[in-house]
């Protein structure tokens, strides 16, 4: 700020400062969000003209990550505990618990009732508590069909009245796949990395019977759909 700017800005009274400043920061908030637009932009045309085109020119780690990483990361997790046991010290090792939060279907495991007597004695061993271990279940895609029925209605008695109720609002218009499908393919691409044409043949291997171009249009046409959405977001 010049020295004649800065002068000016002092006579200003408090009210004008004030509406000044706040100019000033919504006109630096505004640059900002337009310099972070254009980087973006820069980065994306950078990655298209320069970025290797297959997984199989990609830098040298990235492929041993597609090849390798199991064999490279094989080290099982395990929490290591402090044990103390008479006059010295041990350390106990064991998986990570898993998360409490998930649900959890419990399956028991019972002797035969030929085999709940006591050996000694004869009598019928009665349960005293259980001895628990918990596995990771991962229930493979799910893949189902929403089927639409819209009634149409008539006039018994005549031709002229034939309704048919409305269709319900989609988020593409005439889209093949659901909000829920489309809030999974734009996670799996942007959040996980995971190419359209491997989600297509993913989805395919379930049934889904998609090509890699329709699965395109539908992410442009989200895109497009959520554009004002962004905007809002953006000015907020």
């Amino acid at each position: 700020m010049s020295t004649h700017t800065t002068a000016s800005v002092k006579h200003l009274p408090q009210d004008a400062l004030l509406e000044k400043i706040t100019a000033l920061q919504h006109e630096l908030k505004r640059t900002q969000l337009e310099r972070d637009h254009y980087k973006l932009q820069l980065s994306a045309r950078i990655r298209a003209l320069y970025a290797a085109r297959s997984e199989a020119r990609a830098h040298p780690q990235q492929t041993d990550l597609f090849f390798n990483e199991a064999e490279a990361q094989a080290i099982p997790p395990t929490t290591t505990k402090t044990v103390h046991v008479g006059a010295h010290t041990k350390k106990k090792t064991g998986r990570k618990p898993l998360d409490a939060s998930l649900p959890r279907e419990i399956i028991r495991h019972e002797l035969p009732e030929s085999e709940r007597v006591c050996a000694h004695d004869g009598h019928v061993l009665t349960e005293i508590g259980v001895v628990v271990s918990e596995q990771l279940d991962i229930t493979p895609a799910v893949l189902s069909v929403v089927r639409h029925e819209r009634v149409k209605y008539a006039c018994p008695c005549c031709d002229n009245a034939i309704k048919t109720a409305p269709a319900p609002k989609k988020l593409i218009d005439k889209g093949l796949l659901t909000e829920n499908a489309l809030a999974w393919v734009v996670t799996a691409k942007y959040q996980d990395a995971l190419p359209l044409y491997r989600q297509a043949n993913l989805l395919n291997r379930f049934g889904g019977d998609l090509v890699r171009h329709t699965l395109a249009n539908n992410v442009v046409q989200l895109g497009e759909a959520v554009q004002p959405l962004i905007n809002r977001l953006r000015d907020t």
